[in-house]
């Protein structure tokens, strides 16, 4: 008999609470008559192999559709009977054998039956909202999804749960009156700022021996609840609250340029996920000496400033408007706002070698069609006044230096900033003496 018909089978037995005629038959035959027979009926037939031991959860076959009728107390009763007597018979069978991994598989199953019966299937309102979150009800019948409440397993063809719009926090509907921790989205939008210390930890005393966020008895022995470090905020917090995720830790990147995983709790990784492309970090002010060490960063800051002296170029440019150049650089809008801001997703890249073949394009776009495909922006270059000679200048371009009065652009061998005076300058300050004695 095949494992589908053996499931069928199955559900026809006393061991389905649902099927009440042969108890009503012998009164007095009590439970253990319907448990030894139930213990029977779990091995009739032959063995199955593992590969028709797959869990479709009701996907091929309905095992969770509902029973004519309404349910009362002893269905509940029986079903809980029945799945006593499936533990023991898993107990009792040799390790490992068929006839217990397909045990195994009735018990989920009967296990399941009994969720749907004590949690039965309500109307549910599309969108709560709870301290800050805005939960809104998933329609997906994934089994995969884990409760960030409860930690346990959202069962979605038979259970209802949501999903927060903001910070993705999942949990099941019956959880969802024991959240105590407010939406991440709310503290990454009023507090946009990382903890720049590595690993922070103030120890269990400072914690009372409790989990930083729901407060639960907490020790390293593991009694009565295993503490676990978050590498972020170096507190600790119980299993419940940290599922030994992991995450890049700011801190570590800016101080020590390193990009390895730390095992961080479940609002942490949260926090972290919601920040990454925020420009939060200042890095000339927090490690300045990181540009000495690190080359790409160099890199990186130069093709900044260059597309920082390009954007004038632009926005009064009629065909680069339209073309939208600028918008290559949507993703990373800070890039055409400011040349010293970084977001930690920026320095994950710069450490890959994504960020700068991806910058090393778009600057080449940019000055391909300032010095080459657009007139209106040729006409804006410079032609060095000091030596009269050479092609037009543009202030981005590598071998120039840029007056930082009047903006003028000269060759770099023409012109030093401490030493040369600059022409234009000198012009302009000529002409406002000029203007000053006429008006005396």
């Amino acid at each position: 008999m095949e494992y589908d018909e053996r499931l069928a089978h199955f559900r026809q037995t006393r061991l389905n609470p649902f099927d009440r005629g042969e108890e009503e038959d012998d009164p007095e035959g009590g439970k253990a008559t319907h448990q030894h027979e139930a213990r029977s009926e779990l091995f009739s037939g032959t063995k199955t192999h593992s590969s028709d031991r797959t869990m479709d959860l009701g996907l091929a076959e309905d095992h969770f559709s509902r029973p004519v009728g309404s349910f009362v107390a002893s269905d509940i009763e029986q079903l809980k009977l029945a799945i006593e007597e499936c533990k023991k018979l898993i107990l009792e069978l040799p390790e490992h054998s068929e006839r217990q991994k397909d045990t195994v598989v009735k018990l989920i199953h009967l296990r399941l039956k009994l969720q749907e019966l004590k949690d039965p299937e309500e109307e549910e309102p599309n969108l709560r909202i709870i301290l800050e979150h805005r939960f809104s009800k998933e329609k997906s019948k994934s089994v995969k999804q884990t409760c960030d409440k409860c930690s346990t397993i959202i069962w979605g063809l038979i259970q209802t749960w949501y999903t927060c719009t903001g910070c993705y926090y999942r949990c099941h509907s019956k959880c969802m009156n024991q959240i105590t921790k407010p939406c991440v989205r709310s503290k990454v939008s009023h507090q946009s700022e990382y903890e720049l210390s590595i690993c922070p930890e103030i120890g269990l005393d400072r914690q009372d021996y409790r989990c930083a966020e729901c407060r639960t008895p907490v020790s390293l022995r593991g009694v009565p609840s295993e503490a676990r470090q978050c590498d972020y905020t170096g507190q600790y917090y119980c299993s419940t609250c940290h599922w030994n995720d992991t995450a890049i830790i700011p801190a570590r990147v800016i101080h020590n340029w390193e990009f390895e995983p730390r095992k961080v709790c479940r609002s942490s990784k949260r926090y972290l996920t919601l920040m990454m492309p925020r420009p939060v970090l200042k890095l000339k002010e927090i490690n300045p000496l990181l540009f000495n060490f690190v080359e790409e960063l160099v890199e990186i800051r130069k093709l900044r400033h260059d597309i920082l002296l390009m954007k004038p170029y632009f926005i009064t440019c009629k065909e680069a408007m339209e073309a939208r150049l600028l918008l290559q650089l949507q993703d990373r809008q800070h890039f055409v706002e400011n040349d010293d801001m970084y977001s930690l997703q920026d320095l994950i890249d710069i450490s890959t070698g994504r960020l700068s073949c991806s910058l090393t394009e778009i600057h080449t776009t940019f000055a391909k069609h300032i010095k080459l495909d657009c007139e209106r922006c040729q006409a804006k270059g410079f032609v060095c006044e000091l030596c009269k000679e050479g092609d037009i200048l543009f202030p981005f371009d590598s071998h120039t230096s840029v007056c930082h009065e009047c903006s003028a652009v000269f060759h770099r061998d023409c012109y030093y900033d401490n030493s040369t005076t600059c022409p234009r300058c000198a012009r302009m300050t000529d002409r406002q003496q000029d203007e000053v004695e006429e008006e005396k």
